[in-house]
């Protein structure tokens, strides 16, 4: 009988087409149900079935929360017990934030979609999220997400809005043995390369330096070798299952036996519709962000720069 199949966290990984590391990230968030036998971890099939149906549920209700946002009487804070708010983005200061709202908003659905930069500003244009976060890079014009948002929600006013600003850079083993300092030693033979998925900022900043230096990506040893998130990509290193990744600063103070190289500073935004922006849950949003206490909390973890938080960086 199929509710009697079960499946390691790699299988699991190959169904849903994601990374290991994501659906032990799902175990340990109680989205996915799962269970030891002895040090091996199994989800039941009907527990996958019963996450899937939960995940197609959420995306049904970013669509209804996106158009009942249209009809929501801005006057009236406390009536969006039948709305939802999307917010996508993968870095945990969202999750402070998230929770602020919540409180402020306890009857308001807040459903964190854990998705790259690009395919955040698809769902905003596709009226499938409300706010999301990004970090691309433009190495035309050296600018941080203003271009992409221009081009990837045409016709429609939005406003960029600064939440942190955070390092990137190269995550190596402790003292770097390797000694991989710049874009051209991922090039070198005998250097292991581990790399994000398409789509996310880190990626997009990584071809984006490829494509300036004139570097091939098929000369990277481990450029099609993919993790889903910064700490994952971290980790791998610290495994010694590669020589070297790219991600912010934050995830190396995460995870030991990693040392971080820095190379660049971005601007980590968020994006809303400029439409959204007076209704109630947005003006908290707003107003969260500028309180001392909110930028306290932030900076207590280390890691992100504060001082342009809550500013609007363009309306484009």
């Amino acid at each position: 009988m199929s509710s009697d199949i079960s499946y390691t966290p790699e299988e699991v990984a190959k169904i849903l087409k994601i990374s290991k590391f994501t659906v032990y990230e799902l175990i340990k968030r109680g989205e996915l149900t799962a269970y030891h036998i002895g040090r091996k971890v199994r989800v039941e099939n009907a527990d996958l079935d019963r996450y899937k149906q939960r995940a197609k549920g959420a995306s049904s209700a970013l669509s209804s929360a996106s158009s009942s946002f249209g009809n929501s009487p801005s006057s009236n804070t406390n009536s969006a017990s039948d709305e939802g708010l999307v917010i996508c983005g993968q870095d945990i200061v969202l999750d402070i934030l998230t929770r602020q709202l919540e409180k402020q908003f306890p009857s308001l659905r807040f459903l964190r979609h854990y998705i790259g930069s690009i395919d955040g500003l698809n769902a905003l244009y596709r009226g499938l999220a409300n706010v999301v976060t990004t970090h691309l890079w433009d190495s035309d014009t050296d600018e941080y997400n203003i271009p992409y948002v221009r081009r990837m929600i045409p016709g429609h006013a939005a406003m960029i809005i600064n939440l942190v600003y955070r390092i990137e850079g190269f995550y190596v083993a402790k003292e770097n043995p390797k000694n991989v300092l710049t874009w051209n030693d991922l090039t070198r033979p005998d250097v292991r390369f581990i790399n994000r998925e398409r789509g996310s900022g880190a990626r997009v900043l990584l071809d984006e330096k490829l494509r300036v230096l004139k570097i091939s990506h098929t000369s990277i040893n481990g450029y099609t070798d993919e993790e889903m998130s910064h700490v994952a990509v971290a980790s791998k290193v610290a495994r010694g299952e590669a020589d070297v990744g790219l991600g912010i600063e934050k995830a190396a103070m995460q995870v030991n036996n990693v040392d971080f190289i820095p190379l660049q500073k971005e601007r980590y935004d968020l994006v809303i519709r400029q439409e959204d922006l007076e209704k109630p849950h947005f003006q908290a949003l707003m107003s969260i962000l500028n309180t001392t206490s909110f930028k306290n909390e932030v900076m207590g973890i280390g890691g992100y720069d504060v001082s342009h938080m809550g500013q609007v960086i363009a309306t484009v």
